[in-house]
């Protein structure tokens, strides 16, 4: 049995084929954990999707901003983007499966293997939760898609405000800043005021913002916390870290990280392919 952490997608699905073959993937042997992003801006978005349906369990999904985009958009609360390719979805015969589905997956994940957590986000968490409290919070934006008022969630579920976590945040608000920080945070100052802008590398970021994962005695420091969404950032391997999109639809390549757990802890190996795009780095 093999274990695989693999980083975003975006709808390249050859890509994603080739890097099957790469690693010998047998679902009734292997799972794959794949980190946000499935869908939008590749151009296979249903292949991918019908892809990861067949896989069963063996395929275990989080949700990042495009897939919430998607979701958001077939059902009316957003607009189409002009650089979008979900239109395979949108028209295809098999919409309201592949929808339904993406609807009742994960927004975040906590394992443990060798007697260690790993905490798997799309994008982020914040300085103040623990792994438990990310998953706890997770769980209240899983509710909200899989209840039958979900179109009102898509509905409320835009904007940059609150920036910050409060405990007692209720109703959209408190929704909004769990899905930034965990689908769009990249960014955020020492006491965990979130910035949605910036997309460049570290050490370009505007003065008084750190990477989430850099922010001195965050409560995750000592959990293992895999996630995607920084393409500029690429590849980083950290015994806190690590970081999963290397740009695919970019051009770049798409990444897996094998891992075998032990007695204590975990071994892992990077498996990658190359994955060309006409496509320009950007959100």
């Amino acid at each position: 049995m093999s274990l695989y952490l693999i980083g975003d997608l975006q709808g390249c699905d050859a890509a994603l084929q080739r890097l099957l073959e790469k690693i010998s993937y047998t679902p009734s042997r292997d799972t794959l954990y794949f980190l946000g992003d499935l869908v939008n801006r590749g151009p296979a978005s249903d292949a991918v999707l019908r892809r990861l349906m067949g896989y069963g369990s063996s395929a275990r999904c989080l949700l990042g901003n495009h897939d919430l985009h998607l979701l958001a958009t077939a059902n009316g609360a957003r607009k189409p983007g002009r650089k979008d390719t979900l239109q395979c979805i949108l028209g295809a015969p098999d919409r309201h499966a592949m929808l339904e589905w993406l609807r009742h997956q994960n927004m975040a994940l906590l394992e443990h293997w060798g007697g260690q957590p790993l905490l798997m986000v799309h994008a982020g968490v914040l300085p103040g939760w623990s792994a438990e409290k990310t998953v706890q919070l997770a769980r209240e934006v899983e509710a909200a898609l899989r209840s039958e008022t979900f179109v009102e969630f898509f509905q409320t579920m835009y904007g940059n405000e609150p920036d910050a976590w409060d405990e007692a945040l209720q109703g959209p608000g408190r929704l909004r800043v769990i899905v930034n920080a965990l689908t769009r945070m990249r960014l955020c100052t020492p006491d965990g005021h979130m910035e949605f802008d910036f997309s460049g590398a570290t050490e370009a970021a505007p003065e008084g913002y750190l990477p989430w994962f850099a922010v001195p005695g965050r409560l995750t420091a000592d959990t293992t916390v895999a996630f995607g969404h920084w393409s500029t950032l690429g590849w980083l391997g950290r015994s806190d870290v690590l970081s999963l999109d290397t740009g695919c639809v970019w051009g770049g390549c798409l990444s897996a990280l094998r891992i075998t757990p032990r007695v204590a802890g975990w071994d892992s190996e990077l498996i990658q392919v190359q994955c060309q795009q006409a496509q320009k780095p950007g959100e």
